[in-house]
């Protein structure tokens, strides 16, 4: 009798140790809660990239009179370099560290913290005394981003478009795992030198209308583990060790019952 009330008080015990190292709540798991709440008339998210150093720009210079874009599509410069591509020259040019190109004709020009429309604005109208009705073709070509952490593929990803959403870029690294944060991704992101640190929290679909929804070149993404995946790997040891014992422990105890009976 008194081996049997031994063997009903250590049971639940191992059933909780295994229950705990896997449980994990709906709360932490389901992203966009709250979206059934928000209005589908929300503010749009409108935000566009800003150029930085180190990035590597094509501008190409076209217009109807190709013979008065030419000089505008080389550049003998340290910073750029000159592709041909079929029919199409294309010429890069490497922000540098003050923010500035090395543009054939027009010399340095500043370019960092400008979008991709300001740039474009700006050219044509420093161009307009040299071409009618100019045209610029213009990419961020070395337009990257990493996630590290609790994601499935860790790594650094290349984008081919012109923007990339978080959510978006979580799907590059095939998702979360279980054991990720959701409510506290943390996103890192320099602009002119200065990181700025940036949490969100993907559980709640307002997070959509974050600045931090539409990701910048060369930002880190770093999912967090949650509570369960710190405590099992502070306490699988452990944990490992107690389930052992306890097996055997049952085992002895259920061999001296069925001898003692």
């Amino acid at each position: 009798m008194k081996y049997s009330f031994l063997i009903k008080k250590i049971t639940p015990f191992l059933i909780a140790i295994l229950f705990f190292s896997s449980c994990a709540s709906k709360k932490d798991i389901v992203y966009y809660q709250n979206i059934d709440g928000l209005s589908s008339q929300g503010k749009q998210n409108s935000y566009e990239i800003k150029i930085q150093a180190d990035d590597l720009l094509m501008i190409v210079v076209s217009a109807e009179d190709h013979e008065s874009a030419v000089p505008f599509n080389f550049n003998s410069g340290s910073n750029s370099g000159v592709v041909a591509s079929s029919n199409l020259i294309q010429t890069y040019y490497l922000v540098d560290a003050a923010g500035t190109i090395d543009f054939p004709v027009l010399g340095k020009i500043k370019v960092s913290g400008l979008s991709k429309s300001d740039v474009i604005i700006m050219f044509k109208e420093k161009l307009a005394k040299y071409i009618k009705n100019p045209s610029i073709n213009f990419r961020i070509m070395n337009f990257k981003v990493s996630l590290q952490g609790e994601v499935i593929a860790p790594g650094t990803f290349s984008i081919s478009s012109e923007r990339i959403t978080l959510i978006e870029a979580l799907a590059l690294a095939k998702d979360l795992t279980i054991y990720g944060r959701r409510d506290n991704i943390l996103i890192i992101r320099e602009i002119d030198g200065v990181k700025s640190y940036n949490r969100v929290d993907i559980t709640k679909a307002d997070f959509m209308n974050s600045p931090f929804y539409y990701l910048s070149q060369n930002d880190v993404v770093y999912v967090e583990p949650n509570r369960n995946r710190v405590n099992a790997a502070a306490v699988s040891p452990n944990t490992g060790m107690i389930v052992s014992i306890t097996s055997m422990l049952i085992t002895v105890i259920t061999f001296i019952i069925s001898v003692t009976k």
